[in-house]
């Protein structure tokens, strides 16, 4: 339920704050509250990925982009997401969120999210997402032009590329396993 009301709060406040360059930073600002933390005590990793979909709706809001893609009939999907822990979040400590989108491909969008309490990054969240229409994946070039700037891709730092790379390796294992344990046919 806290998750419903702080997406609310960001499709009901996007308006009030002003609009955004798609390849520029965006901050919001949280409190661990007691239903974000787990039986260690603090913020439970899960939530740190929940939290992240916040800072992209919100990123996306302000840019602009996500209103004509959603118009538009296409939807925002994470395809995969990986989290680097350095430090917990306690509960009732505030923190900053931080997104931006690093990039893309062909394919993928690439989003960073960092958690920052006093100065200092807790958590980063690199997430890589598209848009589909009925017809499948919508490029992310055209995805990006609904922002009205005319953006080239910023060069994609070594290390998400690296991690966009085993995430490609994971998939086709997936694929080999699931093509051989299909039936076949009679």
């Amino acid at each position: 339920m806290v998750m419903f009301w702080r997406s609310l709060w960001i499709w009901l406040s996007f308006r009030w704050r002003r609009k955004l360059d798609a390849l520029a930073s965006s901050s919001l600002h949280y409190r661990v509250m007691p239903g974000d933390i787990d039986s260690n005590l603090h913020m439970n990793n899960g939530r740190y990925f929940s939290v992240a979909d916040l800072g992209r709706l919100e990123h996306g809001l302000r840019n602009r982009v996500w209103q004509g893609a959603i118009r538009r009939g296409w939807r925002p999907m994470a395809g995969d997401a990986s989290a680097r822990f350095s430090r917990s979040l306690q509960p009732f400590t505030r923190y900053e969120l931080q997104t931006r989108t690093l990039g893309w491909n062909d394919k993928w969008i690439f989003c960073e999210h960092r958690f920052i309490q006093n100065g200092r990054v807790c958590t980063l969240v690199l997430v890589r997402y598209l848009f589909v229409s009925k017809r499948g994946p919508v490029p992310p070039s055209k995805v990006m032009a609904l922002s009205g700037q005319e953006l080239q891709t910023p060069t994609l730092p070594d290390w998400v590329v690296r991690w966009h790379d085993n995430q490609e390796r994971i998939s086709s294992v997936l694929k080999a396993e699931a093509h051989a344990a299909a039936p076949s046919p009679p």
